[in-house]
């Protein structure tokens, strides 16, 4: 078991998960400089059209230089509907979606102001249905290299490939089509998977 230092995520790829899983304990950097085109605030599920990205708008109030706990959610277009719209249409034939969409709603329908406000949410839903008894916290200043905890906040990036193989690929809404994609946003393993996504993630 390891202490986890991780950057926020916008509903998390199995990588990021599975860390989470293994981790004794887990913390959330809140005082990063903000990194754009991460998943911070994208995920990927597997759409009608093969990867699909959802991303959320954001507003860095201080530019390049905004920390991650000051960057604010936007609300100029409906990015809540059109995401909710788009996961449900992209597993509607998965067995497990009526189970588990009602305990995402709320995401969709609250208007956070804070992006890390969100995703801290999210991970504490996410932790909880997959029964990992886990707490988060959130760093109080920024440690170029922290000791003592395993700092994956850059390796997991959308621009790092994903090294470890899935224990075994399941069947995603789409795989007649598209084959197995891999290290998509832990909602596909879910409602995919249901109860034994767990024991999924904790093999990667």
């Amino acid at each position: 078991m390891k202490a986890l230092l991780t950057s926020t995520s916008y509903f998390p790829p199995l990588r990021y998960m599975a860390e989470c899983m293994h981790a004794q304990r887990i913390t959330v950097e809140a005082y990063e400089t903000y990194a754009k085109q991460t998943f911070r605030n994208r995920c990927e599920i597997a759409g009608p059209n093969g990867r699909q990205k959802l991303v959320v708008p954001v507003i860095k109030t201080d530019g390049n230089h905004t920390q991650t706990r000051d960057i604010r959610i936007a609300y100029d277009l409906p990015w809540q509907k059109i995401h909710l719209r788009s996961v449900t249409a992209a597993y509607n034939r998965s067995p497990f979606l009526i189970h588990y969409i009602d305990h995402f709603h709320p995401f969709f329908e609250k208007r956070y102001e804070f992006l890390l406000d969100m995703n801290t949410g999210i991970l504490v839903k996410l932790l909880e249905i997959l029964g990992s008894g886990k707490t988060i916290g959130l760093t109080s200043y920024y440690e170029k290299k922290p000791e003592g905890v395993y700092d994956k906040r850059e390796e997991l990036s959308p621009k790092r490939p994903f090294v470890r193989q899935p224990a075994v690929p399941y069947t995603q809404p789409f795989t007649e089509r598209y084959g197995f994609l891999e290290d998509l946003s832990v909602l596909d393993v879910i409602f995919c998977l249901g109860p034994e996504a767990r024991g999924y993630l904790q093999v990667l």
